[in-house]
């Protein structure tokens, strides 16, 4: 399969790379200032531009979004424009041109995050987008076109950010990420549409 990867160059990301070129596919590694094609999801040009330089593919992952963290009374604007620009309408506008680049019965996989779930400390830009993001797929798993298929992956912290994150997440379980990358392997792979693929914990997945 011919898959591509925004947000490769990021933890998650990386970790999904290894999986899948581990199992004999094609990776194309996206990012704003790095990869083998650069692309802004943020920007409608961008997108078309790049993946029109990559060309059909069978699947799409997003492992990228931005938000702020800070309390809801030092919430400005900017800071809320950064994350419905980048993680919210990004990843959004990423299904809505991608379609049109994706094989028929391709996959798109998104990231949102437990912070949809479960409040926390300053969260509530994360929580706000997050939830907002698995409405959307929920939602559009029925509208896209050619069988193609959409999930979403909410991961609980990442045992390798929990030493800068562990004050927003105290009492947390932590998942790795090459554990977590399974859960992206199994929406690319699977049959499952609409879903949202819980990852609470390096002991397993609910959903």
């Amino acid at each position: 399969m011919k898959i591509v990867v925004v947000g490769a160059s990021g933890t998650i990301g990386q970790a999904i790379v290894r999986l899948f070129h581990s199992t004999q596919h094609e990776v194309i590694q996206v990012g704003r200032t790095t990869g083998d094609v650069l692309i802004d999801i943020r920007d409608e040009h961008s997108l078309h531009q790049g993946l029109e330089k990559i060309g059909k593919v069978d699947a799409m992952i997003s492992a990228m979004g931005d938000v702020v963290f800070k309390p809801f009374n030092a919430m400005t604007q900017a800071d809320w424009y950064t994350g419905l620009q980048s993680k919210l309408l990004g990843q959004i506008q990423l299904v809505q041109i991608g379609s049109q680049y994706l094989n028929a019965g391709g996959s798109f996989t998104l990231t949102s995050g437990i912070i949809a779930d479960v409040p926390v400390k300053d969260g509530i830009s994360a929580a706000t987008i997050n939830g907002a993001l698995e409405h959307f797929v929920t939602a559009v798993a029925g509208e896209l076109p050619a069988q193609q298929r959409i999930n979403i992956v909410s991961p609980t912290v990442l045992s390798e950010s929990l030493a800068s994150y562990q004050d927003y997440f105290p009492g947390f379980s932590a998942i790795n990420a090459d554990t977590l990358a399974k859960v992206y392997l199994r929406s690319v792979m699977g049959r499952e549409n609409g879903r949202v693929l819980k990852a609470f914990s390096s002991c397993g997945t609910v959903s």
